[in-house]
């Protein structure tokens, strides 16, 4: 099979890369499809993110029809922060077949090299509020849709290349209905009344904004001192793009926010409902009828996924953390919601022991980024 590689320069070729793996994945019942106008907006130079980061893309043709593709992406904040010279892989998707992936690979790696990187890894994006890192393990597993899918064969191929996994995270799954025990309750009323914290509660959107910028400058110091593998800061740009996108379109009781008596978020716990059912039948678009689907899973769901959560390195080692779990739990009880899913956690990071350590779980999948010298 003849394999051309050319370069994503037209609108319509964009929406190409972006449309291919709803194409290549459209028999994979684990898939779940992102909105087209979600990617092609992460992408357009309007994305903050391009201020500190180069990229290039690139799409694999055998004839007339694609067969993969591949972001080259350099983020000189994540460099500088982590003292590194690296270039991301990312947007990777292709055919079962190794010459297609290595041929999209060295796009990136003689990109990386023209720009003085000495390494190259992924999959990551611009940002960890991107999808990244592949599944390694529980490929049966029921995914998160903000997370990248992938087949078993991604990992044969870029090993075989001589790719290695440089970090590693775990999945827990876990009944999410567990009860609160009455001594887990009064040592959370201790801590509050100790420390003058309060929880938040909120029924509608429009009441979580006002904490909207706290919550993301808590996000910014937890995960930038909690050594999160590429992490930098969002910035002021990003987070009003995500408050705008976002923070409108949450279901309330699944945010939980820990205030201190000044009112700033000291710690949280932000959850989101399974809405893969919904995405899915949307298959990539919001019209005609996709935001129906998407709307009707944000009224019955009994799965959620535990997106974010974190306590500010000023207030960590004093239990603050055990106030929006408990939370979690008894919401989970209120609405009858049976599983979570944890968003992916480091292994080795101590944050994996917070669930293993309190709850009744099991490991359900784990992923990894690969990386190798240049």
């Amino acid at each position: 099979m003849e394999i051309v590689i050319k370069e994503v320069l037209t609108k319509k070729d964009k929406r190409k890369f972006v449309e291919f793996p709803n194409k290549l994945f459209k028999d994979c019942a684990n898939y779940v499809p992102s909105l087209v106008s979600d990617d092609l907006n992460t992408l357009s130079t309007k994305n903050p993110a391009h201020e500190y980061c180069d990229s290039k893309y690139w799409l694999a043709y055998s004839g007339n029809k694609i067969v993969g593709r591949v972001a080259a992406i350099i983020n000189h904040k994540a460099n500088e922060r982590w003292n590194e010279k690296k270039v991301r892989f990312g947007w990777f998707d292709f055919i079962e077949n190794i010459d297609v992936c290595q041929k999209l690979l060295e796009k990136v790696e003689e990109f990386g090299r023209q720009n003085g990187m000495t390494e190259i890894h992924g999959p990551l994006s611009f940002t960890d509020m991107d999808k990244e890192c592949w599944i390694t393990k529980g490929f049966d597993e029921r995914q998160n849709l903000t997370l990248l899918y992938n087949l078993p064969y991604y990992i044969d191929f870029i090993e075989q290349l001589g790719y290695k996994i440089t970090c590693e995270w775990a999945q827990n799954k876990m009944p999410a209905s567990q009860p609160v025990p009455d001594k887990v309750a009064r040592i959370n009323k201790l801590i509050m009344d100790k420390y003058n914290l309060r929880l938040l509660k909120f029924t509608k959107c429009r009441e979580i904004v006002p904490y909207a910028k706290s919550f993301f400058e808590a996000l910014n110091e937890a995960f930038n001192s909690g050594g999160i593998y590429g992490f930098v800061p969002l910035t002021e740009k990003e987070i009003d793009i995500y408050i705008k996108s976002y923070f409108s379109v949450l279901d309330p009781k699944l945010v939980s926010l820990v205030v201190d008596e000044n009112d700033q978020v000291v710690a949280f716990g932000l959850s989101i409902p399974d809405l893969n059912k919904g995405f899915k039948k949307a298959n990539g678009h919001l019209f005609p009828f996709g935001w129906f689907h998407i709307l009707k899973c944000l009224y019955k769901y009994d799965t959620i996924d535990l997106l974010l959560n974190g306590v500010r390195p000023d207030w960590q080692k004093r239990g603050v953390h055990s106030i929006y779990y408990s939370d979690m739990n008894e919401v989970a009880i209120k609405h009858g919601i049976k599983t979570a899913y944890t968003n992916p956690q480091i292994i080795g990071n101590e944050a994996v022991k917070i669930w293993s350590n309190n709850y009744e779980c099991e490991e359900a999948i784990r992923r990894a980024v690969f990386g190798k010298s240049l």
